[in-house]
């Protein structure tokens, strides 16, 4: 996948994940590399920035598995410029999907 595309939507998507319920950093890279491929350290730089302008906090959870995990926990600032990443993302889509079926004629039929 274009990497232009991946880095557009990786914003939207780590938001949209964290909305119902608080995730830590490798968690994130599974659930989105399910979908598509992405570098592990691309996450953590947009986490650590969004962090920083309010739209997560940050707390240290035992594992069972190794060292104390970081989880990101969504603010209500956050949610909110979720919703409004969200709303743009449904009418660009919209509008791209609508360019490439007058573009290759499928609203031709």
């Amino acid at each position: 996948m274009n990497v232009q595309f991946k880095k557009g939507v990786l914003e939207l998507c780590v938001l949209v994940l964290t909305a119902g319920r608080d995730r830590y950093g490798y968690e994130l890279v599974a659930s989105i590399s399910e979908k598509f491929h992405i570098a592990e350290g691309s996450v953590y730089p947009l986490l650590r920035r969004l962090t920083q302008e309010g739209f997560f906090t940050t707390y240290l959870m035992e594992s069972q598995e190794g060292p104390p995990r970081k989880y990101y926990h969504l603010t209500e600032q956050g949610r909110q410029y979720m919703n409004d990443l969200v709303l743009e993302w449904r009418i660009f889509n919209r509008g791209v999907n609508q360019i490439i079926g007058e573009g290759l004629g499928y609203d031709k039929a």
